[in-house]
């Protein structure tokens, strides 16, 4: 698929989980959540969720800029975060990835996305200082019949997607 994701449009009118099919449709190197252990599996799935609700793609750049978004944005917290990664089911997605592209791939990635990263995180960071309403993390089953553009408003998200 070359087309952009309709989720990933800013205004998108998709639900959740209309957003989320077509997450995994056009991402189809993701791997299901179904397939892993049911501790690993939720937090799979609410980051999933995550790429959907703040319009983001699966690149590095992506993928480095959602976390602090959930950080500061959602109830995933750096500290619940800190406290998911030691999950040994998160370890062995870190080891798949290494092992799949190595870990030289892994820093590389990095450090040439982190340049372009970090000028934009710092807009980000000001913007969700003294936050009052969070984004559920694991308990997003609510939103998954609401509207992303209904969400992304809710949650003050708009600003945060390109």
């Amino acid at each position: 698929m070359s087309h952009r994701p309709h989720y990933m449009d800013k205004t998108s009118t998709q639900t959740l989980q209309e957003g989320l099919a077509e997450y995994y449709a056009h991402n189809p190197h993701v791997t299901p959540p179904e397939t892993q252990p049911q501790e690993f599996a939720k937090i799979l799935l609410a980051h999933d969720v995550g790429h959907v609700i703040y319009g983001c793609d699966t690149g590095m750049y992506d993928e480095l800029k959602i976390l602090p978004l959930f950080w500061w944005t959602s109830e995933c917290t750096f500290q619940t975060y800190l406290k998911m990664k030691n999950s040994p089911a998160v370890d062995v997605m870190y080891e798949d990835m290494i092992r799949e592209k190595g870990v030289l791939w892994l820093y590389r990635s990095v450090l040439m996305v982190l340049p372009l990263l970090i000028p934009a995180l710092i807009p980000i960071w000001f913007k969700t200082r003294n936050r009052q309403k969070l984004l559920p993390f694991l308990e997003f089953e609510p939103l998954l019949d609401r509207s992303l553009l209904d969400i992304r408003q809710e949650f003050d998200l708009l600003q945060f997607i390109r």
